[in-house]
């Protein structure tokens, strides 16, 4: 648009004339610039002068000529004949007289009348509540202001507000052409610009037609249209008026400043025109958020409604529009209310989305051809509400919701429960909950150093030969993969569906993975790859299961104190050197397992003991040396908690002659040389509390 012009305050100005804000003088010579070398029609600022400019040094000087100068008659002299060129705020002033040029300021509309503050001179009032009598209506009020100074503010033609009023989204849609303040309603920066544009024509306010007989009574105080002159502003019940955006940023000319200042610029780009000086700089702080895009100047939205007023190419919604919305509802309403519930779901689906479409694009006509604006939201949300509350019963929820749902579940879990829980009629969900479940946390031993020894190649296929039969097992004892994390895997037992045997079922599976470790031994060593060893951890409890995670990802995993004693107990496998350790919850829940009673143990970040375990096998395949030596064991942890330490150490001994490869014995006979030192109190549980994880 040509006919209107931006006098950017940019980044460049201020790279060449240093920071904002500039001396007056300055600004008062890119005035004259504007006028009398460029020619231009309308000068509106998007600035506010509120402070005086001291940047002259006057104060300096006449602070001198009172104290240290007093007596020097010359300098005083000097100083007079000075003055009027250091007056920076006054020849500031004379550059405004005489010219159209309109300045800004703004209200105060957040803070209390208490707190509020006051600076400068407000321009006139276009009207006031005595002229409305009854009639005034109530917009939005403001409870201070920030305006130019006096002598600024009499020197220029007229001066209007630059308020936004964003959504609640932060977009800026609109803008109020009126702010009352006191008794007295002030214009916006751009309707005083129409103003002057017509010559300083008078505004009228236009209300309602026939609100009497609509309303019945003749106080209904509803402002529709502002006239200007001949021209018409489409406003709201606040006085606000939607923004006619052209476009992105730059849909008008822009000019920077120090062009203008240093004659760079083409007359013909601003013979004859409206200009709006104001700033694109980040820093001067006046970049908003518009519709298009963020970091829209501000000065821009000024130029759109300008145009707009030019133009006459306002967006109205005036007050019939909720009548039209009304008839609207109840008409489609009743449509979808009869013709849904005798489709076919997939007829229904297309039937709502063709409406969806037929309304949006009337809507879209409408606004454009029109400029009415007409509500969509209502129209849309009845819509697919009635949609929704016609297939909610019937195909997508009854016949077809637990097939989805089994579907989504099926990254987590095997086939064989996916089909299960196709076919079942139980109940699952994706949504949290607390059940009581089992987790496992395993881990192999020693895997950095393995690592290291390996070719990233050599590393990746061992990483496959031993995490995909893991995951067969798990799968084959009805587990739920929650995440491998390197070498280490985590699944929990008891979700999706209900598992009664959960505990049985995990213990189970970490018997047969351990047996598939050892049958792997000598593949590995023929392939020149280490055997290895892994540690298990089981536990039993109540746990918090469901797709948890953020907007970016998500996952169907276990949460809760339960989950994380299970992690302990799987690093203090490497402690005890055994292979499994599980929970005294889980030893309960499976009886067909041989255990062996390792401790009594405090972990890292919980304060009461818990009794650990570690299976030796299924009951009738344990060997007769394994459990002969387990009863050597039950006698040495008795005389150990009964504090018998020669007893206990003794039985230890023995045990490791039986085994000398079992860390356990080792651990014990440690822990009793430490106590006949440092002998435990009398209320001693015989309970080990670990600082580490």
């Amino acid at each position: 648009d040509d006919r209107i012009v931006i006098v950017d305050i940019d980044e460049k100005s201020l790279a060449e004339e240093g920071r904002w804000p500039w001396p007056r003088t300055r600004v008062a010579e890119l005035i004259d610039l504007l006028f009398d070398e460029y020619r231009i029609r309308l000068l509106g600022m998007d600035i506010v002068w509120a402070e005086p400019d001291i940047s002259s040094g006057l104060n300096t000087l006449e602070n001198l000529a009172q104290n240290r100068l007093a007596n020097n008659a010359e300098y005083k002299k000097a100083l007079e004949e000075l003055r009027p060129s250091l007056m920076n705020d006054s020849i500031f002033a004379r550059s405004l007289q005489n010219r159209p040029i309109v300045l800004g300021y703004y209200f105060d509309t957040e803070t209390s009348i208490e707190s509020a503050n006051i600076s400068g001179k407000l321009p006139p009032p276009v009207f006031t509540e005595r002229q409305f009598g009854r009639d005034a209506p109530k917009i939005f009020e403001a409870s201070g202001y920030g305006a130019n100074l006096p002598e600024i503010q009499d020197s220029a033609i007229d001066a209007g507000h630059f308020n936004p009023d964003p959504d609640v989204d932060g977009i800026i849609r609109k803008v109020p052409m009126l702010v009352q303040y006191k008794d007295g309603y002030y214009a916006s920066l751009s309707l005083a610009i129409a103003r002057q544009i017509l010559g300083g024509a008078d505004i009228t306010p236009v209300f309602a037609e026939h609100k009497k007989k609509l309303f019945g009574s003749s106080h209904y105080n509803l402002m529709e249209w502002l006239n200007v002159g001949s021209y018409q502003i489409p406003i709201d019940k606040y006085a606000r008026t939607l923004i006619p955006y052209r476009g992105p940023k730059n849909s008008f000319n822009y000019i920077s400043a120090v062009d203008v200042l240093n004659k760079n610029v083409d007359r013909q780009k601003l013979a004859g025109t409206i200009v709006l000086m104001g700033t694109s700089a980040p820093g001067l702080l006046d970049l908003r958020s518009a519709p298009m895009q963020t970091n829209f100047p501000g000065v821009e939205i000024h130029a759109n409604l300008i145009a707009g007023f030019i133009d006459q190419n306002f967006k109205h919604q005036p007050g019939w529009v909720i009548g039209a919305e009304i008839v609207m509802v109840f008409l489609i309403g009743i449509m979808m209310a009869l013709l849904l519930p005798a489709m076919s779901p997939l007829i229904a689906s297309l039937f709502s989305v063709v409406t969806i479409g037929v309304v949006s694009l009337f809507n879209f006509y409408i606004w454009q051809s029109s400029n009415i604006v007409l509500p969509i939201a209502s129209l849309l949300l009845l819509i697919v509400l009635l949609y929704v509350a016609n297939m909610s019963y019937g195909y997508f929820v009854e016949s077809r919701g637990k097939r989805q749902l089994a579907g989504l579940f099926g990254q987590y879990i095997p086939p064989e429960l996916v089909t299960e829980m196709s076919s079942t009629t139980s109940e699952f969900s994706l949504e949290g909950e607390s059940r009581n479940m089992t987790v496992f946390f395993s881990d192999v031993r020693d895997f950095t150093s393995i690592s290291e020894s390996l070719h990233p190649s050599d590393l990746q296929k061992l990483m496959n030969e031993i995490l995909t039969p893991v995951t067969h097992i798990i799968h084959k004892h009805r587990g739920t993969i929650d995440k491998y994390m390197g070498d280490a895997v985590m699944a929990f037992w008891g979700a999706p569906l209900q598992d009664h045997d959960h505990a049985r079922h995990a213990l189970h599976a970490a018997l047969d993975i351990l047996s598939m470790l050892e049958s792997l031994k000598e593949e590995f060593v023929s392939r020149g790859w280490p055997p290895l060893r892994m540690g298990i951890g089981i536990h039993t409890g109540v746990m918090h299961v469901g797709d948890m995670g953020s907007e970016f990802r998500k996952a169907y995993t276990v949460i809760g104190d339960a989950v994380n004693l299970g992690s302990r107990l799987e690093g203090l496998t490497k402690q005890y050197g055994v292979q499994i350790i599980v929970s005294e919850t889980t030893m309960e829940a499976v009886d067909d397992v041989i255990y062996r009673e390792l401790d009594d143990v405090r972990v890292k970040g919980k304060d009461r003991p818990v009794r650990i375990y570690e299976p030796l096998g299924i009951k009738g395949n344990v060997p007769k040396a394994v459990r002969d030596e387990l009863k050597v064991y039950k006698q040495a942890r008795k005389y150990y908690r009964e504090q018998q330490w020669d007893l206990a150490e003794l039985q230890f001994l023995n045990l490791q002659k039986m085994s000398p490869m079992m860390k356990l014995y080792s651990v014990y006979l440690d822990r009793i040389q430490f106590f006949r030192g440092n002998p435990p109190s009398d209320k001693w549980d015989g309970v080990f509390t670990y600082k580490t994880k």
